[in-house]
């Protein structure tokens, strides 16, 4: 089956400082609230894709992504938070995630300026002990307000999922080693999180020659849980999505196998339209770069008609898309692009349907 995608309108920004070297801002999450808002996450106020600046920010819309609010931080450590993860649960709790790195690889890694190096600096090895790792923090309002900074054993891009029974599953990479991926139940009261499942990724001989990680996962009707994985070699000849299956709510996995072509996929992000069609948003970093949409009307089978929804001739700076439906059918996919290499990144958002 082929499918056909139209655009509703250009992309609008979502997310921007214009005017300012803190300009930069990156690897969104998209997610509809319980009481109808669309919120959207990202890290911002940034010099660069790696610096000590990053502080994660939510915005919100209450017209159907017409305009947002006022960005709100709710992840300021003195180190460089990254990407927000955002996942619904329960009548009105909203889960925030993030992550950040150690103060030698942003000294490493960032712009080698004056105003990093002061600020890098400044920061302690206490602070840096106290906050080092994947964060994540829990609202029970609908993100009016969230309660204290818990640390992950594990971190992907998007955040955790809601299977059918209401357990929330987080599928994610142990940070700084790739290839070990497991799956956790997480308790929204107490923050606690438990082991469920290990994907036993670095048990397989090809996956010696190749970097896995930033998983999504989520679950069908029938109980079946599809993870995506971002897949890479050393070369990056290859960047690309695999994905593995749980029918046991995440005990257990299948072999990963590769969906789509070699320069497209990293990372994913699936969601199950409300015509049973699975759609999953991912970026093209081969020019022309862009955001490009895969379809599935078999449950995860196969996947098909990789179409695109952006383009972007000038740099491959891009991706992290996610998408919602909106209330027509139609859906609205974030992401995140810089207009060229000399411009800050900014938060993007399209409209778009399909017809199949």
């Amino acid at each position: 089956m082929s499918f056909k995608i139209n655009l509703i309108g250009s992309p609008k920004i979502v997310m921007s400082n214009p005017g300012s070297h803190h300009g930069y801002f990156a690897w969104p999450t998209v997610t509809r609230l319980q009481n109808g808002k669309i919120c959207v996450g990202a890290s911002g106020y940034r010099v660069e894709h790696i610096c000590p600046f990053g502080t994660g920010v939510i915005t919100f819309s209450e017209d159907n992504g017409e305009s947002y609010s006022e960005l709100i931080s709710i992840f300021d450590t003195p180190l460089d938070d990254r990407d927000v993860g955002l996942t619904p649960f329960g009548e009105s709790g909203l889960i925030a995630t993030s992550f950040n790195n150690t103060i030698e690889f942003q000294r490493e890694n960032m712009p080698q300026t004056q105003e990093c190096f002061d600020y890098i600096n400044s920061v302690s090895p206490e602070d840096e002990e106290k906050y080092l790792g994947i964060l994540f923090r829990i609202s029970k309002d609908c993100g009016k307000t969230f309660g204290e900074i818990y640390k992950s054993p594990v971190s992907s891009p998007h955040g955790p999922t809601v299977l059918n029974d209401g357990t929330v599953l987080w599928v994610g990479r142990k940070l700084g080693v790739h290839n070990h991926i497991y799956a956790y139940s997480l308790n929204t009261d107490t923050g606690e999180m438990t082991l469920r499942g290990d994907l036993g990724i670095y048990k397989y001989e090809e996956f010696k020659e190749l970097f896995c990680y930033e998983p999504y996962a989520i679950q069908l009707p029938d109980g079946k849980i599809i993870c995506h994985l971002r897949v890479e070699n050393a070369e990056e000849t290859i960047f690309t999505l695999y994905q593995t299956v749980s029918y046991d709510n995440g005990k257990t996995w299948s072999k990963p196998k590769q969906i789509i072509g070699d320069r497209s996929g990293a990372p994913s992000h699936i969601l199950r339209h409300s015509s049973g069609t699975l759609i999953a948003a991912v970026s093209h970093r081969a020019m022309p770069c862009g955001i490009h949409i895969v379809f599935s009307n078999d449950n995860g089978e196969t996947w098909v008609d990789e179409q695109s929804i952006f383009q972007n001739l000038n740099t491959d700076d891009l991706g992290y898309p996610s998408t919602i439906e909106m209330e027509d059918g139609s859906l609205l996919t974030v992401f995140y692009s810089r207009e060229t290499e000399e411009h800050p990144a900014l938060i993007l958002q399209q409209k778009w349907c399909f017809e199949k």
